[in-house]
């Protein structure tokens, strides 16, 4: 099944739904020719007729081994998915009064998260009617933000979300 799906993905051999093709590649003379003389010169070279666009007109083909051609394009989107850039958020969660032991040491977490270049997502959770600390939360992310400017920026400034106060921030760009 799975076979079917990646011959549907090109047009091949007798499949090719046209009288007329433009050949283009390395081992042949490039031209339009009709489509039995294409597909006789890819049987002459064991190797298949494969329509690479069929925008154009005549569609655009080129002799070539389709198992090799499938195995390297599988790997080309191979290497640009390894090369994309994930993104980690990492969060640290504060209550309304946090003391200032427990601030330090989530600060110094932060500080290595952002060091070692993950976003940040730090919020004050309010219990029941701690709600009425809001302003005592928005002071402490604030504070924390200012403390640790030197290694990130405030993407979000706090936002009050439900029983959260979230604020978001990213690692600044450190050039090496």
């Amino acid at each position: 099944m799975r076979r079917q799906v990646q011959e549907d993905l090109h047009q091949i051999n007798g499949k090719i739904r046209a009288n007329e093709v433009r050949l283009v590649g390395d081992n042949v003379e490039p031209g339009v020719y009709p489509l039995s003389k294409a597909l006789e010169m890819a049987r002459e070279q064991e190797l298949d007729l494969v329509v690479i666009s069929d925008k154009a007109e005549p569609y655009i083909t080129r002799i070539l081994d389709y198992k090799k051609f499938l195995y390297e394009q599988k790997k080309k989107t191979k290497e640009l998915k390894a090369k994309q850039v994930k993104v980690v958020v990492k969060e640290i969660r504060f209550g309304p009064q946090t003391d200032d032991h427990d601030y330090e040491f989530k600060k110094k977490h932060a500080e290595k998260f952002l060091e070692e270049g993950y976003k940040l997502k730090t919020y004050v959770f309010f219990k029941g009617r701690s709600i009425i600390f809001k302003d005592q939360g928005e002071i402490l992310l604030l504070k924390l933000a200012q403390d640790l400017e030197h290694v990130g920026k405030v993407d979000q400034l706090p936002k009050l979300e439900g029983k959260r106060m979230i604020m978001m921030m990213s690692p600044k760009k450190t050039t090496k």
